[in-house]
């Protein structure tokens, strides 16, 4: 299932996605969780809690679903 995930700035960090999607409790269980779960950003496997996450990438993780990365619209626009 295909989901859409708003960015409130720029970029959010691997590690802090999974917290806010509550794949992990923590953001120190990010670490772990990358090492024994895969996650795919736009198809390719990454193990990196630090990977910056801008809009329009596709987050996979299998049993969970596909997040769509999404610029959340400002007052500007």
């Amino acid at each position: 299932m295909k989901k859409s995930f708003l960015l409130t700035a720029d970029y959010i960090t691997l590690g802090q996605f999974l917290k806010e999607v509550d794949v992990i409790s923590s953001g120190g269980m990010a670490k772990w969780y990358l090492q024994e779960h895969a996650v795919y950003v736009d198809g390719e496997l990454e193990n990196r809690r630090g990977r910056k996450l801008y809009a329009e990438m596709m987050i996979e993780i299998p049993d969970l679903g596909t997040f769509f990365m999404a610029k959340m619209p400002s007052d500007r626009d």
